[in-house]
């Protein structure tokens, strides 16, 4: 068993429950903030040991880049009873043109806990790419998504833009809509409502990771 110092402890329980509660990791400025740090780099510093002693793994360049690992991650998965779980549809590629719950697109059913998203979902999308990295959302990782058809600005949706279904951090100005990457290396899509078929296909709730 790793030997875990108090203050150690208390940053892999502040991970953990953030991911029981909200399905994505803490930030280092959140845990800085939850803990009294003067700055991220004290989280930084205490997140590195967690990872030198096995706790956690840690995605570089990412804000939320952070893996609970083995019993830990095992850990934050809530013990629910069967009666109380709900069954989520995984939705994987999308066909072109065709309803994001249609059933060609359906890979699977999960039954997840309905406590751990802020709002029910509806599905599970599987994440595919690396645009929203830095947000803590990873290739295959699986989004939960809660239908809408609208949003507030800053809110991580799933959006249709033609054929293609993808997931960025939402924007609006006036008419104009613009979906926000979470990593530098991809640009911002700008809608133009006059010629894009766009549509909203819901809201991120929750994040479930597949854990190895």
């Amino acid at each position: 068993m790793i030997k875990l110092t108090a203050r150690q402890e208390q940053i892999l329980n502040l991970i953990k429950d953030a991911i029981e509660n909200t399905g994505f990791p803490p930030t280092r400025a959140e845990i800085a903030n939850e803990l009294g740090f003067k700055s991220a780099n004290a989280a930084e510093e205490h997140l590195q040991a967690l990872a030198r002693k096995g706790a956690i793994e840690i995605a570089a360049g990412t804000s939320r880049g952070i893996r609970l690992i083995g019993a830990h991650a095992e850990a934050a998965m809530p013990k629910v009873p069967a009666a109380l779980m709900m069954s989520l549809p995984l939705i994987g590629r999308v066909a072109a043109g065709s309803p994001i719950l249609a059933q060609e697109n359906l890979e699977t059913s999960y039954s997840v806990d309905p406590a751990m998203f802020a709002s029910k979902p509806d599905y599970l999308l599987k994440v595919r790419g690396e645009s929203m990295r830095d947000a803590g959302i990873m290739d295959g990782d699986l989004l939960a998504v809660k239908k809408v058809d609208s949003a507030k600005n800053g809110q991580i949706v799933v959006a249709r833009i033609g054929n293609e279904v993808t997931v960025k951090r939402y924007r609006k100005t006036g008419s104009n809509i613009e979906l926000l990457p979470e990593n530098p290396d991809f640009k911002i899509i700008k809608v133009d409502p006059e010629a894009d078929e766009f549509a909203l296909e819901g809201l991120a709730v929750g994040l479930m990771r597949t854990w190895h």
